[in-house]
């Protein structure tokens, strides 16, 4: 090949080189041109996404539109600041926020809810949903929803509370007894009584009942009687005492183990008894002595009178049964005695009364006054049948 070919062929080949750099450097330029166009004509959107904040250059034409761009599948819940048929403008700012699903129990009915609230307490209000002043939630309201959170509402109801005698009114949203004691804060001793039972399960209305028990010690001291011993004595009438030695209590201790529920005492158990002073018994002498109005033949004459005379028993109203002298009517049912006035015919003076018999003034009586004498009878039908009447005296000694 001659030097002249060479060379033609060189300046063919690089004419061929500018042009194809001529040509690519025009594309180049159009597709510059067309993304700087493209991207001119964007607009600038500021949205806020579940929170975060995020301004972006779009050509989509509706806010759902930009959603979808972005792979965001819209709820029916979910909350959205403009209708997601807005048209998109430059400088257009929306909020979205996505609903989240809870799960909510009032009282074992349960319902699925989806919410845009932020807290417990914003979920209560967008449902209408009321909270009692004894109602229990959990969790609490100012607690931040997150997805699929449980919530727990349990309604209070009203019940009787007897804590040791003491009734009040209160409410609860406890399932058994001792739940309930627990929300009260009530502690059993180790003595105490519950009833219901810890157990059982409480409904409106009922009465819960807390018993205190307490054990206590109770120390008292007592008297000890003394036993009286009697002694017979011939020399003593019928019916008459004489006390040749006055009685005296002892004393003792006695210590008990009581117990009480509510404050008051329900049993009582003797634990402990101690002897501080013995007792001294009482000694009586009694009368065996049978007393007889008997007139010795020295002793038939004396002054005779005229009285007035009335009847009475051992057991007449106001009557003790014991003679002014000490003689007991009653165990001598058979002996003739009257009253008199000690001024007229003093006592222990034998009489005969007619009628009656011989007997001896030992009695006195507040009616009786002057020449005025009482004749005692075993029984009333006697004393009825001497009745009141003149009779004749006759004083013996």
């Amino acid at each position: 090949m001659n030097l002249k070919h060479v060379k033609s062929l060189i300046s063919k080949t690089t004419s061929s080189k500018r042009l194809a750099i001529a040509i690519t450097s025009s594309l180049v330029f159009v597709a510059v041109l067309g993304v700087t166009a493209y991207e001119t004509t964007k607009k600038t959107v500021a949205m806020t996404l579940d929170g975060k904040k995020k301004v972006i250059r779009t050509h989509s034409d509706t806010i759902g539109n930009i959603l979808e761009d972005l792979n965001i599948n819209l709820h029916s819940k979910d909350y959205l600041s403009l209708p997601a048929e807005t048209k998109v403008r430059d400088q257009l700012s929306f909020v979205w926020e996505p609903a989240k699903q809870v799960h909510v129990n009032i009282g074992g009915n349960k319902k699925s809810i989806w919410t845009t609230g932020e807290t417990v307490q914003d979920l209560l209000q967008e449902e209408n949903i009321p909270l009692g002043k004894y109602d229990k939630i959990v969790p609490e309201k100012n607690e931040i929803i997150s997805e699929s959170m449980n919530i727990n509402i349990e309604r209070a109801f009203s019940l009787t509370l007897n804590d040791g005698g003491k009734t009040k009114k209160v409410w609860s949203t406890s399932t058994t007894v001792a739940d309930f004691l627990k929300q009260q804060g009530i502690k059993l001793g180790e003595l105490d009584r519950i009833k219901p039972d810890l157990k059982q399960k409480v409904n409106p209305e009922d009465k819960v009942n807390v018993i205190r028990v307490k054990k206590v010690s109770d120390v008292v001291e007592e008297p000890i009687g003394y036993a009286v011993q009697t002694r017979k004595s011939s020399n003593l009438l019928r019916g008459q005492e004489k006390v040749l030695q006055h009685g005296q209590n002892g004393l003792q201790r006695k210590k008990y183990e009581v117990v009480k529920e509510n404050g008051k005492e329900v049993n009582r158990k003797l634990i402990h008894v101690e002897t501080i002073k013995e007792s001294k018994e009482k000694i009586v002498m009694v009368g065996t002595k049978v007393m007889t109005a008997q007139v010795s033949r020295g002793e038939a004459g004396g002054k005779e009178y005229y009285v007035t005379s009335t009847a009475y028993t051992a057991d007449c109203n106001g009557c003790s049964g014991n003679t002014a002298t000490g003689i007991n009517l009653r165990a001598n049912p058979n002996i003739k005695i009257i009253a008199v006035d000690p001024t007229f015919i003093p006592l222990g003076t034998k009489v005969y009364v007619e009628g009656y018999g011989y007997a001896v003034a030992a009695d006195t009586g507040g009616a009786i006054q002057g020449r005025k004498i009482d004749i005692f009878f075993p029984n009333k039908s006697q004393a009825y049948r001497w009745g009141r009447k003149q009779v004749k005296i006759r004083i013996l000694n």
